[in-house]
C-alpha cells in the first residue's frame, strides 16, 4: 500500500490495479481495512478507526484513492465530489488508437446494467440515462498505443471507459469495453492521475499526484513526458 498524501482530516493512497476500495461480493479485503489497520497502528488507536469514502475508482484502475479521516471532513468532501467545479480529476488513459480530433470534450448520455457490471454511452437522452462530460487530449504516442489525459466534469459508473468506447477508442486490457486482449496483471492502463481541491479544513488549495505502475507502457510514457 502507498501512501501518497496523509495529515489529520485526509489520507491518499495510489490504489493498484485489482484491488478492491471497499467490500463487495467477492469477499476479497478492501483498501479501506488497509488503511484503517495503518492508521490505527500508526497512531495507536483504540477502538475502530473511523475511515470516509467519499468517491471510489473501478477495481481494475490503478491510481488515487482520497479518504476522510473524520465525520466533519467526509461530510464536506461529499458535497465537494457532487459539484464538479470543486474538485479537479485528472485521469491518464492508454488507447488503442488517436482520437479524431486530438483533443476535444465528450458529451453523452450514460446507462447502467448492473447484471453484466457496464456501463453503455448514448449520444442522446434515453430512459434512465445520466448526463456525463469529460475534457481530453493526446498528450504522448508510441508505435502501438497513445496516452491521452482526461478531465473529468462527472461522476458516471464507468464513464472514461464507456465514452471512449462511444468513440472508437479501447483502453489497453479493457476486455469488457473491447480491448482483444487482457493485461497480465489483469488491470487495464487507466490511472487516477491527479485531483485537486481546496483543502475542506486548511481552505489551501491541494493537488495530488500519483505515479502510474511500474511496467514498460506507462514508463515509455513517462520518458516522453
Amino acid at each position: 500500500m502507498q501512501i501518497i498524501y496523509e495529515d489529520n482530516h485526509l489520507i491518499a493512497v495510489n490504489k493498484e490495479c485489482g484491488e478492491i476500495v471497499m467490500i463487495d461480493q467477492t469477499g476479497d479485503a478492501p483498501l479501506t481495512d488497509q488503511v484503517k489497520a495503518y492508521i490505527k497502528e500508526k497512531y495507536q488507536k483504540p477502538g475502530n478507526v473511523f475511515l470516509g469514502l467519499p468517491h471510489r475508482i473501478d477495481r481494475p484502475t490503478s491510481g488515487i484513492v482520497l479518504m476522510a479521516r473524520t465525520s466533519k471532513v467526509l461530510t464536506r468532501l461529499n458535497k465537494m465530489f457532487q459539484k464538479k467545479d470543486q474538485i479537479k480529476k485528472i485521469y491518464w488513459a492508454v488507447v488503442d488508437k488517436m482520437p479524431v480530433p486530438s483533443e476535444g470534450t465528450l458529451e453523452h448520455y450514460i446507462t447502467r446494467s448492473r447484471d453484466v457490471n457496464k456501463s453503455y454511452a448514448h449520444t442522446g437522452e434515453v430512459e434512465g440515462s445520466k448526463y456525463a462530460s469529460l475534457a481530453y487530449k493526446t498528450i504522448a504516442k508510441s508505435d502501438r498505443f497513445f496516452l491521452l489525459e482526461i478531465e473529468l466534469h462527472t461522476g458516471r459508473h464507468h464513464q472514461i471507459r464507456a465514452q471512449l468506447a462511444k468513440i472508437g477508442l479501447h483502453i489497453k486490457g479493457d476486455l469488457k469495453y473491447g480491448f482483444p486482449r487482457s493485461n497480465p496483471d489483469g488491470g487495464i492502463h487507466l490511472h487516477a492521475r491527479t485531483i485537486e481541491f481546496l483543502h475542506p479544513v486548511r481552505k489551501e488549495m491541494l493537488t495530488i499526484t500519483a505515479e502510474p505502475p511500474d511496467d514498460a507502457v506507462w514508463k515509455a510514457f513517462l520518458t516522453q513526458i
